[in-house]
């Protein structure tokens, strides 16, 4: 959900690419629905691992997001140059309940780190 947030309402200052150290290998339909409700369509997206964006293969980013409650404990190890910031996030994937409630958190976690985005890159 950061990765199409961050695409669709900042896309024209930054590059968004999203990858995590226990990628699902999909990205989640709930994920899927509740962005849509904002017009945006992640369908498209991968789940990948980080290191894929890693030499040798990929190039070092110049800022890393950490969005999940865990993310920063599961992230590898960069070169100081690499910016780190870690927001940790609820991992809507847990969410327990009936459908209605598993979507209720779905929803808040996304409108939680669109408000992330817009407190750190709105000018």
């Amino acid at each position: 959900m950061a990765e199409g947030l961050l695409r669709h309402f900042f896309g024209d200052r930054f590059e968004a690419l999203s990858a995590g150290a226990k990628p699902a290998g999909y990205v989640h339909p709930k994920a899927v629905e509740v962005m849509q409700e904002l017009g945006i369509d992640i369908s498209g997206q991968q789940s990948k691992h980080i290191n894929e964006f890693l030499p040798p293969d990929g190039q070092l980013p110049d800022v890393i997001i950490g969005v999940c409650s865990t993310a920063d404990e599961n992230c590898p190890v960069f070169p100081a140059a690499v910016e780190r910031r870690h927001w940790p996030f609820d991992d809507p994937f847990h969410a327990k309940g009936e459908e209605a409630d598993q979507m209720k958190e779905f929803r808040r976690v996304r409108d939680e780190i669109y408000g992330r985005l817009k407190q750190q890159f709105e000018e």
